[in-house]
C-alpha cells in the first residue's frame, strides 16, 4: 500500500501502449461499493474471495498492465495466476515512505489503526517474502520519482 502501483502502472500502460487495469477498482466497479465497505460487511475473507475471482478473469487478458491490491499475494491461487500468466514487478518502498504516503488515506481498511507504522511493518513482514519470490524483478520506489521508476522498469523490460 502506497508504493505507487496505480500511478506507475497507469503510466507504464501509457508508455507501452497497453490497457491499465486495477483489480481493486474492478472489484469496486462490479460491486458498486468501495473496498472499505466490502471489508466492513464481508470481512477480509470475503474481500479476498472476490479478489481471487477478479484476478482470475483479469490475468487471462492480454496486453494489459495490472495493478493488484497489496494483499493479493497472500493466496496461493493468486500467486500462481500472476506467476503463470504474466510478468510480475514488485514495487517496494521503505516503511517511512509508506507511512508518509498513506498518512491521510482513510480508504485503506487494513491501515485504520492507532499505530499505522506498526501495521505497515506487520503487513510487509507477511507479504514481502512472497513478493520477493514471485517477482520477476523489484523496483525500489521509495526515493525515486515516478519517471525514474518507469525508466527503470522499461529498461529491464527491454533487457
Amino acid at each position: 500500500m502506497g508504493v505507487g502501483k496505480s500511478t506507475v502502472g497507469r503510466r507504464l500502460a501509457e508508455r507501452t501502449g497497453r490497457r491499465f487495469l486495477d483489480s481493486d477498482s474492478e472489484i469496486e466497479r462490479r460491486t458498486g461499493v468501495e473496498i472499505d465497505l466490502i471489508f466492513e460487511i464481508e470481512g477480509e475473507d470475503g474481500f479476498r474471495a472476490r479478489e481471487t475471482k477478479v484476478l482470475d478473469e483479469l490475468t487471462a487478458r492480454r496486453n494489459i498492465v495490472l495493478a493488484t491490491g497489496g494483499g493479493a499475494v497472500l493466496a496461493d491461487a493468486n500467486r500462481e495466476m500472476l506467476r503463470d500468466r504474466g510478468l510480475v514487478i514488485y514495487l517496494r518502498a521503505p516503511v517511512a515512505a509508506l507511512v508518509k504516503r498513506t498518512a491521510r488515506d482513510q480508504k485503506r481498511p487494513l491501515l485504520q489503526t492507532a499505530d499505522r507504522e506498526a501495521r505497515i511493518r506487520e503487513l510487509l513482514e507477511q507479504r514481502e517474502p512472497l513478493y520477493e519470490v514471485l517477482a520477476d524483478f523489484i523496483i525500489d520506489t521509495g526515493e525515486q520519482s515516478v519517471r525514474a521508476s518507469l525508466d527503470d522498469i522499461c529498461q529491464r523490460l527491454e533487457s
